[in-house]
C-alpha cells in the first residue's frame, strides 16, 4: 500500500469573494474549519503584500484554528522583511517562500532560487530556526532544485501550472520535468509537495509523480464549492486522491 499523499486547502479565494463587497462574508476561517472537517490534512494561505485577499486578521485567526485542531497551516509568502516578521510572530508549521509581483493575478511561475542564494539562505536559516519548515516554491527545472537544497529548505512544491494547462505532447513532456524534478529533489534528500491548476483529473496524475507527499489546491475546491458546496468537493478530492493511492 501506498503512503497516504497529504491534501492541502488553500481557502485565499474565500477571502476574495468576501473582499470583493467588504464585510465579513465568506470568512476564510470557516472555510478553513470545514475543510479540515471534510478531509483535509492541512490549511494553506497566501498573505500577499498588497493583502488583496488573506488579510493580517485572517492569518492570526487561522494560526488558533490551526493549532486548537493540531493541523498544520502552509504560509505562502513572498520573501521580505515584513512577511518574515510575520511568520516569525505566528511561527506556521512551514511558510511557503513564492514569488510575487502585483500585477499578476495569480502566482505565474517558481521562484529564481539559484538568483536570490544568499537572501534565500538567510531567511531558510531564520524561518528554520523559529522552528518553522522551509517550503520553496518552484518550477520543475534541476538548476532550480539543486539550489533549493542549497540554501536549507526542507520542502520544495513543484509548480505544476504549466503541466495542467499543456496537451498532446508538451502535456507529456512538462510531466516528465516535473518527474525529474521529484527524483533529482529526493535524492538531495528534500520533501517534495505539488501544486496550482489542479483539479480531480490532474490531481490523480499528480500522484504519479514520484515520493511526491502532499498536494496544495485552491482555487478549484473553491469554484467547485459554488455547485456542490466546500465540504462535498474537500471529500471528493480526498476520495480521489485516496482511491489513487490506497
Amino acid at each position: 500500500m501506498s503512503e497516504r499523499v497529504r491534501l492541502g486547502v488553500n481557502i485565499d479565494h474565500v477571502a476574495t469573494v468576501r473582499n470583493a463587497r467588504g464585510g465579513a462574508h465568506p470568512d476564510p476561517v470557516r472555510a478553513a474549519r470545514t475543510a479540515l472537517a471534510a478531509g483535509a490534512d492541512g490549511i494553506t494561505a497566501h498573505l500577499r503584500e498588497d493583502r488583496r485577499h488573506i488579510t493580517d486578521g485572517d492569518i492570526e485567526a487561522l494560526s488558533r484554528l490551526c493549532a486548537d485542531a493540531d493541523r498544520p497551516l502552509n504560509l505562502e509568502m513572498a520573501l521580505t522583511p515584513e512577511m518574515l516578521d510575520i511568520a516569525l510572530r505566528h511561527r506556521p508549521h512551514a511558510a511557503c517562500l513564492v514569488p510575487e509581483r502585483r500585477e499578476e493575478v495569480t502566482t505565474e511561475g517558481g521562484l529564481n532560487v539559484a538568483a536570490q542564494a544568499e537572501a534565500m539562505t538567510a531567511a531558510a536559516r531564520t524561518l528554520s530556526g523559529a522552528g518553522i519548515r522551509v517550503s520553496l516554491f518552484i518550477d520543475p527545472e534541476p538548476q532550480q532544485v539543486i539550489a533549493s537544497a542549497d540554501v536549507g529548505a526542507q520542502v520544495i512544491e513543484l509548480h505544476t501550472g504549466r503541466f495542467c494547462l499543456a496537451t498532446g505532447e508538451a502535456r507529456q513532456g512538462e510531466f516528465r520535468r516535473l518527474v525529474e524534478a521529484a527524483q533529482l529533489a529526493q535524492s538531495l534528500g528534500l520533501e517534495v509537495h505539488a501544486g496550482h491548476g489542479l483539479d480531480y483529473d490532474t490531481a490523480v496524475e499528480a500522484l504519479a509523480i514520484p515520493g511526491v507527499r502532499e498536494l496544495n489546491i485552491g482555487h478549484f475546491l473553491i469554484g467547485e464549492a459554488v455547485f456542490i458546496g466546500l465540504d462535498a468537493a474537500v471529500r471528493r478530492m480526498r476520495a480521489v486522491m485516496d482511491g489513487v493511492t490506497a
